[in-house]
Parts: structure tokens; sequence; C-alpha cells
């Protein structure tokens, strides 16, 4: 359980479908010692909604953040005290806790234990970056203090040496993680029929690609379906990642696919993670810093940023980057604590992988340099032996 540590889970700020079901098996999971409920802009029928589905008895290891009038009427454990919600409902009987964010609010604090943060730099909320030096707050720490953001399992022990009394998650929890080895090189699709679509994704795969998005503009959405249940074999045995372009619909309701690669005229990134719950992976298109901050912000596990050059295979092009443009952003990220992985898009070739990934892009994503080359499988191969000898 987490190096032995208390943990407690933090949930997502949006409701989703099936979020009471995953509520339920994290506190029968035994590996958190509690979950908070954590939802700023819910209305009461929402809260109700979702409280009504976590079964009873598991209710007395739910905290609220929000609704706090809520706890009583539901069963409900705790309250967790804020900006929005200073005081806990009259007459409350139940455990009481606080966010904090200075040493002196754990010497003052009286609740029955508080969140520090952050003490890392938070992997939800873009821009949210650590400020504590662990060794010079550690003589304060005391088993009511839990570090808070950006606190990962690979991090729990050292959060354990430092006096912590537990840890609470958030982004950790709920994100499915990304295989930076996968998602370096990535094959988009084109083609005039399901059929080459379909060809030209399994000689990427053959080269080694091991991260497809199906990308079939202006199609029937059955034929779309059709091509992903084709290949989605394909991918799995591979061990591939299969993502859709657009179609959040399909993404949400198609177990075999991964996820969705949504573009800046597609569904809006807060919509598609509403759709999709936090499992599976959703990328957004960018073109500049803003995007891509809007695009962290909303939910995005990934961004697109490009394009690099102009390229034919897609409409409305944004304007073009190049290498400097994506220095600049990536510079940006790293400035306000942003690291999410960014993938070039746009006309690349295998002469730009060196400088793409020098500018701090963390793979690529292609289409016409593997489809328009005389050996698909060979030219995959080949980028991909490229990526892997920069990424040593």
């Amino acid at each position: 359980m987490g190096d032995h540590m208390n943990l407690i889970a933090i949930t997502l700020p949006y409701f989703y479908r099936g979020e009471s079901r995953d509520i339920a098996a994290l506190i029968d999971s035994g590996r958190f010692l509690r979950v908070h409920i954590r939802k700023p802009y819910a209305s009461i029928d929402e809260m109700c909604v979702l409280l009504n589905a976590i079964p009873y008895e598991m209710r007395a290891k739910i905290t609220l953040h929000d609704c706090l009038e809520l706890a009583d009427e539901f069963g409900v454990g705790g309250v967790h005290l804020s900006g929005r919600h200073p005081k806990a409902p009259s007459g409350w009987q139940g455990l009481v806790s606080r966010s904090i964010h200075s040493v002196e609010e754990i010497l003052e604090s009286k609740e029955d234990y508080v969140f520090l943060s952050p003490v890392y730099t938070s992997i939800s909320k873009p821009g949210y970056r650590g400020k504590f030096n662990l060794s010079d707050v550690s003589r304060y720490l005391n088993s009511k203090v839990y570090a808070l953001g950006g606190v990962t399992f690979e991090r729990l022990p050292e959060i354990k040496a430092a006096g912590f009394g537990g840890a609470a998650m958030l982004g950790a929890v709920w994100r499915r993680p990304i295989d930076i080895e996968q998602f370096s090189m990535q094959f988009i699709t084109n083609g005039e029929t399901p059929e080459s679509v379909i060809e030209g994704a399994k000689n990427a795969l053959a080269g080694g690609c091991r991260w497809v998005q199906v990308r079939m503009k202006d199609r029937p959405i059955e034929e779309v379906e059709s091509v992903l249940k084709q290949l989605a074999y394909e991918c799995h045995s591979h061990d591939a990642v299969l993502l859709v372009d657009d179609h959040v619909g399909i993404a949400a309701n198609m177990d075999c696919v991964d996820g969705v690669h949504v573009g800046k005229n597609d569904m809006p990134v807060f919509e598609a993670r509403r759709l999709l719950g936090p499992s599976k992976i959703l990328g957004a298109t960018a073109n500049t810093f803003d995007d891509l901050y809007a695009a962290v912000k909303d939910g995005a596990d990934y961004v697109g940023l490009g394009p690099f050059r102009f390229t034919a295979t897609k409409k409305n092009l944004s304007p073009v980057l190049g290498e400097e443009g994506y220095r600049e952003i990536i510079a940006k990220c790293d400035d306000v604590g942003i690291h999410i992985p960014v993938v070039a898009i746009g006309g690349i070739t295998e002469k730009d992988v060196p400088s793409i990934m020098r500018a701090g892009a963390r793979g690529i994503a292609v289409s016409s340099a593997i489809l328009k080359a005389e050996n698909q499988v060979d030219m995959t191969r080949m980028l991909v032996g490229v990526i892997r000898g920069l990424m040593k």
C-alpha cells in the first residue's frame, strides 16, 4: 500500500460517467485511507446524484470539499475546509481537514489533518509549482500533515522520509500514464479507402511504431468503427496504443480504443474529458503556448504541437512553427512548470527529427513521411531507430 503510507485520493474536478463506481473501487481496494470529493463547480443536485450512487457503507471514508451541507444527510465521514468553505457545517461531528500553504499554518492548525501544498509541481494544475524544500520543512512535520501537489507513487519513500504523515494524490490516481517510448513515434493514418488506412497502419506497426492514430475525416462513423475494430488486434498484439482522431464518442464507447485526439476545431478538450473519463488518453492540438496551456488545464494528457512545416494532409493549417517555434513554446512551458508530453506534428521528415527532439519535443507524429516512402516498413524502422538513439 504505497510504501505503507496513509494515502488519500482526491477526485478530478469534473463529473464523468462511471465515477461513483471508480470511487467505490478505490475505497474497496484498501490502498487509500479516504477519498476526497472535490467538485468546485458542482450543484447540489449533481453532488446528490454522485453520493447516492456510492454504497452507504463506504461513505464514512469520503470527505466533501464542496456542498458540505450534504455531509450529514448522506452519512459522509469528513469535510474539507478552504477559501470557498472556511467553516464546517453547524454541529458537525465528523473529521475536518484543511488545505494549507505555509509552515506557519502547520503550527496553527487544529484540524484532524491538513494538506500542505504544493510540495512538488502539480500534475493536474498547469503552472502550480512546488514551493517547499523537504529538508527545510521536515522539522515542522507531524502525522497530521499530508503532502499534496505532484505526488506520485515513486515519490512516496521521499515523502515518508521527510516526516509527512501521509500523502494526497490527484493526477497520479486517475490519469493513465503515457509510455514515452510508445509515444515518441506516432503514425497518423491517411488513405482513400478503409483498406489503404489499415494497410498503412499495419506497415507502421511492422516497422516498430507503437502508437497509431486513425484519422478518417468526413467518413461515416460505421466505417471508422470498422477500421478501428480491425486494427485493434494488430495494435494490441504489438503492444501499441490505438487512438482515433476527433470521434470522442467512439473512443468513449469502444473498449478496444485507447483514447482520442481532438483538433482545435473539434470538440473542446474539457467536454471530451468529461465524456471519456480519466482512464482513456486524450490528446489535443496546439499551435501556441496559450493553446497548450488551455489544453493542459482542461484535461489533455499530451499535446500535438505544430505544424512544424506546411503539410498537404491537413486543411485549415495553423501558422507554421519551425524549430524555433518549438523551442520557444517548450521553454515557456519549462519556465512555468508545465511538463506535459509534446509531440511534433506537421510535414516532418527523417532529417527533421534531431532538431525537433533537441528543441524539447518528446516525439514526432508522421503520416506522409511513411506513406510516401518506397518501403513503408523500412522507413518506419529508420525513424524509430533515429528517435531511440536520441532518447538514450
